[in-house]
C-alpha cells in the first residue's frame, strides 16, 4: 500500500507540519518494508520445508539387457513367497548370492544355477519368478537397477542351460525385502541375492 501525501503548505510557512509529514512518510516506508520482509520470510520458510519422498513400487521387468560385473558367492535355501519375503522353502532350488555392488556369477553361483536348471526343466508346469535383491547400502533407484541386473544375469544363465525363457519372469526388489535386517557384513551378504519363487499357474 502506497500513500502519496501532498501537503497543502509551504515549507517555509509551516515547518512544524513539514516535520509531521516527513515522519509519516518514514513510518509508512517502514511498514511497507516490514510487509515485504514478512512475505519474503514466508516464501523462504515454505521452500525450506522438505516434502515426503515417495518410494517407488517394485516393478516386474522382462527382456534382456546387460549385467554388471563381479562374482557371485554363497547359497542358501530358496523360499516360497510370491512377494519375495523369503519365508518357507521350495525343494530343489537354491538362492545365489552376490558380492557387494556386483551382478555376475562365479563358479559356485554357476554350479548352483546348473542344479536349479535341472529342477526347473524337470518341473515344466511350474513358472518361476527370479527376484533380485540388494543390501541396504546405496539409493533406492540404484538398488532397484542392481537387483534387476542380478535377476537378469541369473535368468540369462538358466536360459543358456536350456530353460525356456518364457517360464522365467524377473523382478527387482532392490533393498526393500532384506533377509537379514542386521547391519554387519554377514547380514549384507545374505541380502545380496537372486532367489526363485513359483508363480501361480
Amino acid at each position: 500500500m502506497i500513500i502519496h501525501l501532498n501537503p497543502l503548505f509551504d515549507n517555509k510557512k509551516n515547518p512544524h507540519e513539514n516535520r509531521k509529514v516527513c515522519f509519516l512518510r518514514e513510518y509508512l516506508k517502514e511498514i511497507e518494508m516490514k510487509k515485504i520482509l514478512t512475505v519474503a520470510m514466508m516464501g523462504l520458510l515454505l521452500t525450506a520445508c522438505p516434502s515426503k519422498e515417495k518410494k517407488p513400487e517394485p516393478s516386474a521387468v522382462s527382456g534382456a539387457e546387460g549385467a554388471g560385473t563381479g562374482d557371485g558367492v554363497g547359497s542358501s535355501s530358496i523360499t516360497h513367497d510370491p512377494c519375495g519375503s523369503d519365508c518357507g522353502a521350495l525343494a530343489g532350488l537354491s538362492t545365489v548370492n552376490f558380492d557387494y555392488d556386483k551382478a555376475t556369477l562365479n563358479s559356485k553361483g554357476k554350479d548352483i544355477l546348473t542344479k536349479n536348471a535341472e529342477w526347473i526343466k524337470a518341473n515344466p508346469k511350474t513358472p518361476i519368478q527370479i527376484e533380485g535383491h540388494c543390501d541396504e547400502r546405496g539409493s533406492v533407484e540404484y538398488n532397484f537397477a542392481l537387483g534387476e541386473r542380478r535377476a537378469r544375469v541369473t535368468k540369462d544363465f538358466l536360459v543358456g542351460l536350456g530353460v525356456e525363457g518364457d517360464r522365467l519372469k524377473i523382478i527387482s526388489y532392490g533393498k526393500e525385502k532384506p533377509l537379514d535386517k542386521g547391519d554387519s557384513d554377514a547380514s549384507y551378504a545374505k541380502n545380496r541375492r537372486a532367489n526363485f519363487v513359483p508363480l501361480p499357474q
